[in-house]
């Protein structure tokens, strides 16, 4: 039963992330299109720089949810090493509480919003504004997920817990190590002469 939730999970986030791709491409290529008229031929769109944000809105919000699943947010590294290993989990389910309440808030008064804002239209486009603002329910849906599964595998040992150093250095198993240009022993930190 986890399994098939941890694979629609997967293939909801993925669809979430490919969407925001394909928001950006749209973001940046109407930005170009902007410059071109407005510079170039000196005849401004009067729909591109509008969709242009739009489209920049709807990718921030459903990318959000990749950078939740995957652990890419912010985090405080300081705190995760002062905390001892056995309250990680502890803290985990505390930063994972924390999103959430504010991701449902995000749902819930998103949702209100689009409700209230679906009789104004864009300008120079003529469509609802309620299309630019349903990113806000939708994208925090999105997270809410994410950050529910990230929490649920980390409670059953499925993912690690706590943030990954990507500046440490990778182990070298003793296997792989060669010798030392002018020490004849492994390259590792013991073969190194110390100042």
């Amino acid at each position: 039963m986890l399994d098939l939730f941890f694979r629609l999970e997967r293939a909801i986030s993925q669809v979430a992330l490919y969407a925001a791709v394909l928001m950006l491409i749209a973001s940046v290529s109407l930005g170009f299109y902007q410059v071109l008229t407005r510079f170039v031929f000196d005849a401004p769109s009067t729909w591109s720089e509008v969709m242009a944000r739009s489209t920049m809105i709807w990718c921030v919000f459903l990318g959000a949810a990749a950078t939740f699943r995957g652990g890419y947010m912010m985090a405080v590294e300081v705190i995760y090493k002062l905390v001892p290993t056995s309250a990680l989990k502890a803290l985990e389910i505390l930063i994972a509480t924390c999103c959430m309440i504010v991701l449902a808030i995000l749902v819930i008064y998103g949702y209100q919003m689009t409700l209230r804002v679906q009789n104004q239209m864009l300008s120079g486009v003529g469509i609802s504004i309620a299309w630019i603002y349903a990113a806000i329910p939708i994208g925090a849906a999105f997270s809410l997920l994410s950050v529910i599964t990230r929490l649920i595998a980390q409670l059953t040992g499925r993912e690690t817990i706590g943030v990954v150093d990507a500046e440490a250095p990778a182990h070298v198993p003793e296997s792989e190590s060669r010798p030392g240009p002018d020490t004849g022993t492994s390259s590792g930190t013991e073969g190194r002469k110390q100042p």
